[in-house]
């Protein structure tokens, strides 16, 4: 279940196209196309993904964004102060060390699952959950998100690839189709399920890299193959 475009914060909406405050118009265009794109169903993507993507750049072009930014800094509405925590901790839940605004640090004992946005009792306040990206992996919705190096040869044809996340290692087959699109989603293997929040998916980009060796079962048959052919 993916949030309407009216239940994203703009700063939630930017986190899903990957943009800034700072980004131009265009800019937000061209990263929604982008977004787009690898998450549309026809190209091997997840409608969930899509739609939040869709619900995304709506909310971004809410006029009342344009107010809000325009508008008197006394009279704009005070966010609540953010908890940064690591796509990690919003996997597995841990303990974070926070500074708060009065200068008080405090431990907080966080449960798996918490999404961007979401909110948090700590210290006497209200807290809004925000999710750095760190070391190439993003948190998206309810959905995780890396880029993991393939050799040119599993870039092309595709094959079993060894990959290590913050989660613990993964051993993924991927497909010709897949490598092709150059997007593997893995199935419920994002950030768990919480409250109605439904468990994520773990979208893999794949980056094919001169220099990365290939699988040992690829390595395998392309000598098979130079063998045969012989």
């Amino acid at each position: 279940m993916t949030r309407a475009a009216s239940d994203l914060t703009p700063k939630m909406a930017r986190e899903v196209l990957g943009v800034s405050s700072a980004s131009t118009p265009s800019e937000v265009r061209r990263a929604f196309r982008q977004a787009a794109k690898r998450a549309h169903p026809d190209t091997g993507g997840d409608e969930r993904a899509f739609r939040q993507v869709v619900d995304a750049y709506n909310r971004l072009q809410d006029p009342l964004d344009e107010r809000l930014v325009q508008a008197p800094a006394r009279h704009r509405p005070k966010p609540p102060p953010e908890l940064e925590i690591s796509p990690l901790v919003a996997m597995e839940g841990g303990e974070v060390d926070h500074r708060m605004p009065d200068g008080r640090l405090i431990r907080i004992a966080l449960t798996p699952g918490l999404r961007p946005g979401d909110k948090v009792r700590a210290g006497g306040a209200e807290l809004s959950v925000y999710i750095r990206a760190q070391d190439g992996v993003l948190v998206r919705g309810d959905d995780v998100w890396m880029t993991v190096k393939v050799s040119q040869g599993v870039g092309k044809k595709g094959g079993r690839v060894t990959f290590d996340t913050p989660f613990g290692r993964r051993i993924v087959w991927i497909d010709r189709k897949a490598a092709e699109r150059g997007l593997v989603r893995l199935e419920g293997q994002g950030l768990p399920a919480r409250g109605h929040r439904t468990r994520g998916h773990l979208f893999l980009r794949l980056a094919a890299t001169a220099g990365v060796a290939d699988s040992a079962a690829l390595a395998l048959l392309r000598r098979f193959a130079a063998a045969w052919a012989a």
